[in-house]
């Protein structure tokens, strides 16, 4: 009990703010599995010495979305509805794995690390139709992928911005021109690895992933912008770029006899 005394009193010196009648009690609790004696802190008249941290949110991107995104973009794009501002809908993640066939303890292996990953199962995904040239069967598995929507989606989107994707071996950015024209985003990983739940020491044959971010956004610059506010490291000095498809050109357009006779 002394030694306890002795410690409250060097815990309560550190903190002057504190007055002498609202101080700090340490009491004893019961040992814990490791043989020592735990010992609890206890402010009185409910003063709190430490504020809530950014790490006790359950979700934070969830939390930062709905508190700081939505008001932005509702203010840039001028919605007159809450419901119409972008979100993030679900986000697809698929592995090809090509000897799946004739390797099975490799795709167990795959599964169990895309589950690490991701925080839930993922199911195989096979071949409709045959191809003899590839030698590919029908229903043959090919790949794995994973569907993620509501708080698992937030979280691996977390992840994936904050600590997978600047990992990456001689990272500058993700290219901001990987959407579809429709609000959709991909982006590709060569190497899983880059996410801390995979050991290194255990990592196998090193495989690549595929993430897909399905957005509610009718135009690719509501996108980009929603993203971009999320915190995705996209490449400095570019945006988004509509596709221009070109016409094809024909036999015909490289033929001289013909340009000599539009000509005449």
């Amino acid at each position: 009990m002394a030694l306890l005394q002795s410690s409250a009193s060097s815990f309560i010196s550190q903190f002057p703010a504190v007055s002498p009648g609202n101080s700090v009690r340490l009491s004893p609790l019961c040992g814990n599995r490791y043989g020592g004696l735990s010992v609890r802190a206890e402010a009185a008249a409910g003063i709190v010495l430490v504020d809530k941290s950014e790490a006790d949110k359950v979700n934070r991107l969830k939390t930062s979305y709905f508190e700081k995104i939505v008001p932005l973009l509702k203010e840039e794009f001028n919605y007159t509805n809450i419901l119409q501002v972008p979100k993030v809908s679900k986000i697809v993640v698929n592995c090809g794995i090509g000897d799946a066939a004739q390797n099975s303890k490799g795709l167990d292996a795959a599964i169990n690390d895309m589950a690490l990953i991701t925080g839930q199962r993922p199911v195989k995904t096979k071949a409709k139709n045959p191809i003899a040239t590839f030698k590919i069967r029908e229903n043959q598995t090919l790949g794995i992928a994973v569907t993620l929507r509501g708080n698992m989606m937030y979280a691996f989107l977390d992840r994936l911005i904050n600590l997978g994707l600047p990992r990456t071996r001689d990272f500058q950015g993700v290219s901001p021109n990987s959407f579809d024209g429709h609000g959709n985003y991909s982006v590709g990983l060569k190497e899983q690895s880059v996410f801390p739940e995979l050991s290194y020491d255990a990592l196998g044959k090193p495989r690549g992933m595929d993430v897909c971010i399905a957005t509610t956004a009718q135009t690719d610059k509501e996108a980009y912008k929603l993203l971009a506010l999320m915190g995705m490291p996209f490449r400095e000095g570019a945006g988004p770029t509509a596709v221009v498809k070109r016409k094809k050109l024909k036999s015909h357009h490289f033929n001289t006899k013909t340009k000599q006779k539009s000509r005449k």
